[in-house]
């Protein structure tokens, strides 16, 4: 209210300046003071109900206005929807908005087709790069040159951690959400870490897999390669073990996986998400701190939680959590 003053301040002036000449002028001419005094009573009755009967529209359009931004998805659509004003100030505010809203819808529109151009770019360089990676990896086969081909798969999984990182802003285009079991989702990750596996000599132990989730089959092994990965990557013993396991609850499934490598610190856990985070106690050489960024991003768009916990050089466990 005392802004709304402030703002009718030289209306308020200007109109107490008009009354008290009038009244001067009505003393002047020797008129009654009764009827002088009802005189200026009635004006300032007048000015009072004058602004609060516009205080009041303007509270209302002020509030329907946020009410439709809050209830707006894009806000920068806000100028479709309000009406032109008709004061002169508003006019120049209203054409300042939509000036401003068309450059910036204008700007939108250019960074959505650069993204999209750049999304089709990568696709098309992955599926390519595929080509010669396979025949790569059966050269590698025919050699057995079992080096190589360990080689070959992960620089498999780099190009195909760069496929979903350009897919990950529009996971929705590519859903294809059923029902599934635990065990035939970990057999696929477990077969594309095959190679991993012989090589490091990773002891694979599985538990309780026999239950159901409700998810997108595709998105879901990838990340379980990310965490797989990991694993693999801070292995720090002699004797190298993944556990794997399913635990059925009320309101969730929860799948555990669980390694005994290096551990995280516990200051670095909180970060562990984020991107480009590749913590303190880690061999940095071989991490990006990108990969458990796409799990957290990707669980976050599946609807889907994730969890880690750690203690230095006993386990790492990531817990991922599938509502009913």
């Amino acid at each position: 209210m005392i802004a709304y003053v402030e703002e009718k301040i030289w209306l308020i002036l200007w109109y107490s300046i008009f009354v008290l000449l009038q009244l001067v002028i009505l003393f002047l001419l020797d008129m009654d003071t009764t009827f002088l005094f009802f005189s200026w009573v009635l004006y300032s009755v007048l000015l009072f109900l004058y602004l609060l009967v516009s205080y009041l529209v303007a509270g209302f359009k002020n509030k329907r206005i946020k009410e439709m931004v809050d209830g707006l998805d894009e806000k920068y659509f806000i100028s479709e929807l309000l009406k032109r004003p008709r004061s002169i100030e508003c006019e120049a505010y209203y054409y300042a908005l939509k000036s401003a809203t068309k450059a910036m819808n204008d700007k939108i529109t250019e960074l959505e087709n650069k993204y999209q151009n750049y999304e089709e770019y990568i696709e098309t360089f992955v599926h390519e790069v595929k080509t010669p990676l396979a025949a790569i990896s059966l050269y590698s086969d025919n050699k057995k040159d079992q080096e190589l081909k360990y080689e070959v798969k992960k620089l498999d999984d780099l190009v195909e951690q760069v496929l979903f990182y350009a897919r990950s802003e529009n996971t929705e285009k590519d859903y294809f959400v059923k029902r599934i079991k635990l065990s035939e989702i970990i057999h696929q990750a477990l077969m594309r870490n095959k190679e991993y596996f012989l090589a490091n000599n990773i002891v694979i132990e599985v538990e309780n897999l026999d239950v159901f989730v409700v998810t997108d089959e595709k998105w879901v092994i990838f990340i379980l390669n990310q965490v797989i990965n990991n694993s693999i990557k801070y292995m720090d013993k002699l004797e190298k073990k993944i556990q794997i396991r399913g635990i059925d609850k009320k309101n969730s499934v929860i799948l555990e996986i669980k390694d005994n490598g290096c551990g995280i610190k516990g200051s670095d856990l909180p970060r562990v998400f984020e991107k480009g985070f590749t913590g303190s106690n880690r061999r940095k050489e071989h991490s990006t701190g990108i990969g458990l960024y796409l799990c957290k991003k990707l669980c976050n768009r599946l609807n889907l939680d994730i969890e880690i916990e750690s203690v230095v050089k006993q386990y790492t466990r990531v817990r991922i959590i599938f509502p009913n």
